[in-house]
């Protein structure tokens, strides 16, 4: 049984934590200039040093207070200054520690160790920031490596297959489909206050060039809504392979042993480790255009935490159909094969049509009554229609082999592959308007799945929903 003395991090981390908080000091120090201007330079820099020197010991005593012990199958946590806090953490209880490096970090040769436990969607404790050959080092003995085994760091690390990588060139192309109009309008929003600050003004700009206000209207709208849309596109479409660069770049999987490990990061340099026996399901993602385009995504759901809101780690997030099968190969899951995949009922058409249309058409006829012009809108009404036959045609499921397997979507595709050992309950669920129908909706819940995208069978028979129950129960 591993058993240490406490430890406390490493002492950069009050270098560390000085120069990450120096940012928000600014706004202080630049007001703090303006007050004492009238007393002379001496005082301000006085002031500032002081300050400098306070926040220092300020970092100090917070290293200080801060320690960790690893002993009897446990990680005790203890800190606090006035208040002491102790937590103890037992072994059996994490579920997966992860480490990442921010920028700053890296450059101090640092990096931060999160321990989950699956119990909630927050860490359970962080250590930020221990060396990189400690954060190896805890990540090893939390996992239960046996003390030789960890003095040995060439023995600890079985051998790594690579599994998936991104290029360089992979990142670009799946950052333009990440396309997102959030920068824009922020960027928009932006322009807005400071034409308010400097006074800017459009009618001014066209006296200036000494054209008529109702010319320059009629000539310039287009132009300008077209080079508005233009601008717009390439804001949309640098931010996202800005942003998928920042998150995605270096994105490399390996296969060691019983777990898989992924490193991904431009600034901030994240390393997991997911064990094979803790992974409860495989969830297959295909975008709107990227999907039609040959690329899927990946995503494994686990029991401890995750950078998904919904508890999933991201495996593969820009692959082929045969990569996907080679990543799913290495975490022990079968392919996904869509021949044995059967529809739902014929209802889930009924019932998604009265749900998706019903009450536009009820709004529709009644505000015809009232605008005779919204009476065209009607013809919107078979849309509702058309999207419930194709989600109908896309949404199928079957038992294959030992896994359920899920399919649903209409623009954007979801494939879920679920371990029938991994199901945690199963429950059969009917609304008032499925009891009308004759239908019925299977719940399956599997361990460490929140919020919503969860492998259920929408709208089925209620005698094929009572048979599949049985069986993924079995």
């Amino acid at each position: 049984m591993v058993s240490e003395s406490p430890r406390r991090l490493h002492p950069g981390t009050i270098v560390l934590r000085i120069v990450t908080k120096a940012p928000q000091q600014v706004a202080g120090l630049v007001a703090l200039a303006a007050a004492t201007s009238r007393s002379g330079i001496g005082v301000m820099l006085g002031i500032v040093a002081a300050l400098m020197v306070g926040a220092g010991l300020f970092s100090w005593i917070r290293w200080r207070s801060f320690s960790y012990t690893i002993a009897d199958g446990e990680l005790t946590i203890a800190n606090g200054v006035l208040h002491r806090k102790r937590r103890s953490i037992p072994f059996e209880r994490i579920q997966d520690v992860s480490i990442d490096q921010k920028l700053l970090a890296r450059a101090f040769g640092l990096a931060r160790v999160r321990i989950e436990t699956g119990g909630g969607e927050a860490d359970e404790a962080t250590l930020d920031s221990v060396s990189l050959g400690e954060a190896a080092r805890l990540r090893a003995v939390l996992r239960g490596a046996a003390p030789s085994v960890v003095a040995d760091a060439a023995a600890a690390e079985p051998a790594r297959d690579v599994v998936f990588a991104l290029s360089p060139k992979r990142v670009l192309t799946m950052g333009v489909f990440g396309f997102s109009l959030v920068w824009v309008g922020l960027l928009f929003a932006g322009l807005n206050q400071v034409g308010d600050v400097i006074g800017w003004n459009w009618v001014d700009v066209r006296d200036w060039a000494g054209v008529a206000r109702q010319e320059a209207m009629a000539l310039a709208t287009p132009v300008f809504a077209a080079m508005a849309a233009v601008v717009a596109l390439l804001i949309g479409a640098i931010s996202g392979v800005l942003r998928t660069m920042l998150v995605e770049y270096g994105f490399r999987l390996e296969r060691e042993g019983g777990r898989l490990r992924r490193v991904r990061g431009l600034t901030t340099r994240t390393e997991i480790v997911l064990s094979l026996r803790r992974i409860q399901l495989a969830l297959i993602e295909r975008g709107m255009v990227s999907g039609r385009l040959g690329w899927a995504g990946l995503r494994l759901q686990t029991l401890g935490g995750s950078d998904d809101a919904c508890g999933r780690q991201s495996v593969a997030p820009f692959a082929r159909d045969d990569e996907i099968t080679r990543v799913l190969a290495a975490a022990g899951y079968a392919p996904f094969d869509p021949l044995p995949l059967r529809p739902v009922a014929f209802g889930h058409v009924l019932r998604t049509a009265i749900v998706r249309g019903g009450v536009p058409l009820i709004v529709v006829i009644v505000a015809a009554f009232f605008l005779p012009l919204a009476g065209s809108a009607l013809l919107l009404v078979p849309v509702p229609i058309v999207l419930a036959v194709m989600a109908r045609r896309r949404h199928r499921y079957a038992i294959v082999g030992d896994t359920l397997q899920v399919m649903r979507g209409v623009l954007s595709k979801q494939v879920w592959i679920v371990p029938l050992a991994r199901i945690q309950a199963v429950s059969v669920r009917r609304s008032l308007l499925q009891r009308l129908l004759g239908l019925a909706t299977v719940h399956v819940d599997t361990a460490g799945a929140k919020g919503l995208g969860r492998p259920n069978v929408v709208d089925v028979a209620v005698e094929d929903a009572e048979r599949l129950a049985a069986a993924l129960l079995r």
